[in-house]
C-alpha cells in the first residue's frame, strides 16, 4: 500500500482547491458577463457549494481536503494537524486557486472584454470579494469572522468521529451544503470569501492579467482591501475551532458510537413489554 507523502498531500490540496475555484469563479464569471441572463445569486451559491463538494472528493483521501488556510490553521491549533505542514498546505491552496483563476480568466476573456474592456471594478468581482456599497470595513471584517467561525465550527462537528458525524462518503456533500447555506445567509455584506486562498489567489491572477485596481475595494472610497479576506477568516476559523473544541468536543464520549445514526433509547419497562408481545406472535 502506498503511503501518503507531503508532496502527495500538497498535490491533493492544490488540485482540490483548483477544482473548487474553477466552479466558484466560473459561475461568477458566467453571471457577471451574462448580465443576469445566465444565473443569479442562488446559482452562485449552489455552484460554490458543489465546487467545494467536488474539491473535497478530489483531495480527501490524501490530504484531508482542507482547501482553505483558515481550516488548516484551525486544525493545527485544535485538532493535532502538524504545524510543519501548515505553510506547504497554504502555499498549495493559494497556488491551486491562482491557477484556476487564470484558467477562468482565459476562458472568459472574450466575454469579459466585451462587457468590461477596461478591466475595471465592474468585473473584478469575478475573481475576488469586496464589501457591498454602504458596508463599512469594520462590518465586512466582522462578517468574515462570523462566516468563517460558522464554517470551521460546523466542519469540526461534521468530521469529529465521536460526534456521530455523517458517513465519510457523504461528508463532502454535507460540507458543500454548508457552503451553500453560508452563501445564502452571509453573502450580502462582503461576498462570503471565508477562505484566504479563495480570495488572494484569484485576486493575484486578476492583477497580473490587467486588473490594476485588484487590491482595493470595488465600492465606496476604494480602500486597500486585499488583507481583510485573509486576516478575518483566519481569526474566525480560530474562534470557530475553539468554540467546538471547548464547548462541544470536551463533552463528547471518548469512543465513537458503533452506528452512524443514533436511535432513541427505549425505557426498560416499555422494551420489556414489547419483548413479551413479540414472544406471543
Amino acid at each position: 500500500m502506498k503511503k501518503n507523502t507531503l508532496w502527495g498531500e500538497i498535490s491533493a490540496e492544490l488540485l482540490g482547491t483548483m477544482v473548487l475555484i474553477l466552479f466558484g469563479t466560473g459561475v461568477v464569471a458566467q453571471v457577471v458577463t451574462g448580465d443576469g441572463a445566465a444565473g443569479d445569486h442562488d446559482s452562485i451559491a449552489w455552484a460554490w457549494g458543489i465546487g467545494v463538494t467536488l474539491g473535497v472528493y478530489v483531495a480527501a483521501r490524501i490530504s484531508g481536503a482542507h482547501l482553505n488556510p483558515a481550516v488548516t490553521i484551525a486544525l493545527a491549533a485544535f485538532k493535532g494537524f502538524e504545524w510543519r505542514k501548515v505553510a506547504p498546505y497554504i502555499a498549495a491552496q493559494v497556488a491551486g486557486a491562482f491557477i484556476a483563476a487564470l484558467i477562468i480568466r482565459a476562458t472568459y476573456a472574450d466575454l469579459i472584454g466585451k462587457v468590461d474592456p477596461g478591466h475595471t471594478y465592474a468585473t473584478q468581482g469575478i475573481f475576488s470579494t469586496s464589501p457591498t456599497a454602504g458596508v463599512s470595513i469594520p462590518s465586512a471584517f466582522l462578517d468574515q469572522v462570523v462566516g468563517t467561525a460558522i464554517l470551521v465550527f460546523v466542519i469540526f462537528a461534521l468530521t469529529t468521529a465521536t460526534n456521530n458525524p455523517p458517513m465519510a462518503n457523504i461528508g463532502p456533500v454535507v460540507v458543500g451544503l454548508l457552503v451553500v447555506a453560508l452563501g445564502m445567509a452571509f453573502g450580502g455584506n462582503a461576498g462570503y470569501a471565508i477562505n484566504p486562498a479563495r480570495d488572494f489567489g484569484p485576486r493575484l491572477a486578476s492583477w497580473i492579467t490587467g486588473y490594476g485596481d485588484a487590491w482595493w475595494s470595488t465600492s465606496g472610497s476604494h480602500p486597500l482591501y486585499f488583507w481583510l479576506p485573509i486576516v478575518a477568516p483566519i481569526l474566525g476559523g480560530l474562534i470557530g475551532g475553539a468554540m467546538f473544541k471547548y464547548l462541544i468536543e470536551s463533552h463528547l464520549p471518548d469512543e465513537p458510537e458503533e452506528i452512524t445514526v443514533s436511535e432513541p433509547v427505549q425505557e426498560p419497562a416499555r422494551q420489556a413489554a414489547r419483548d413479551d408481545a413479540d414472544s406471543l406472535v
